[in-house]
């Protein structure tokens, strides 16, 4: 059993194996996702609508994401779409209002494509407005892991359901120069420049991501472990063949 500091119950994660089923990881980046995905066993394909030189998935192709899932979304066992978060996150809020429309919204529409597909799928995104426009299944925190990052996720599944991990108390604040005063934590802030938000070698430490050292690529992801911790419940969800793998493992 792993604990955390406070004597919680982390959640835990099984041996990778060959599970023969595709994930799509749509908007994938630098591949945070993706990693998570492969660690279970899955084989990952990845689509951006840039470039990702450093992209860590078993395959790649650079489109548009929304155009990829209504083209080819059917290809897969399960779709993974997490649309970039300016339009509804918290960086466009209250002062910073008048940015909003600067960035596309691309929630309603990714989620369109999904369900267009007929395959399961997940929709992840950041708290803020998108909470309000998408339905909340699940939610995970870097400490639900044992990660030096908050990193709070909202989880919309399509087409399977998922129990929701118990919230562990966070176990201080977020380490980095709040209005002029310096705060320690035992989390890294994971977006931005300056404020103490931490080294890059600490950064990928903190969010489990060691296959690149670009700060915006870090910033833009989610720790692996987040994806790692989804295919034990989705394979029992659609109930596969390999769901009994899973359950095997986890009482071994």
């Amino acid at each position: 059993m792993t604990t955390s500091n406070q004597g919680d119950t982390l959640i835990e994660f099984q041996p990778p194996m060959p599970t023969g089923l595709r994930v799509l990881a749509a908007f994938c980046g630098v591949g945070g996702c993706t990693r998570g995905y492969q660690r279970a066993g899955f084989h990952v394909t990845g689509v951006d609508i840039a470039p990702q030189p450093r992209y860590c998935g078993d395959e790649f192709h650079q489109s548009d994401a929304v155009q990829f899932i209504r083209e080819h979304g059917h290809e897969f066992d399960l779709i993974h779409a997490g649309p970039p978060c300016q339009h509804d996150c918290t960086l466009t809020a209250g002062t910073n209002q008048a940015r909003r429309d600067q960035y596309p919204d691309l929630l309603d529409p990714t989620r369109e494509a999904l369900e267009a597909t007929g395959r399961p799928f997940v929709i992840e995104q950041p708290p803020g407005r998108a909470s309000k426009r998408m339905r909340v299944d699940l939610t995970l925190c870097g400490e639900m892991f044992g990660l030096a990052v908050i990193r709070h996720r909202n989880f919309e599944l399509g087409g399977w359901t998922m129990p929701q991990p118990t919230h562990l108390k966070h176990r201080g604040r977020v380490a980095g120069m709040r209005h002029g005063q310096w705060f320690t934590g035992p989390y890294f802030a994971v977006y931005g420049e300056g404020g103490g938000k931490g080294t890059v070698a600490q950064w990928q430490q903190a969010m489990g991501i060691d296959w690149t050292d670009v700060r915006k690529e870090i910033a833009e992801a989610i720790p692996p472990s987040y994806a790692e911790a989804i295919p034990p419940s989705y394979a029992e969800a659609i109930g596969s063949s390999f769901a009994a793998q899973f359950a095997r493992q986890a009482a071994a």
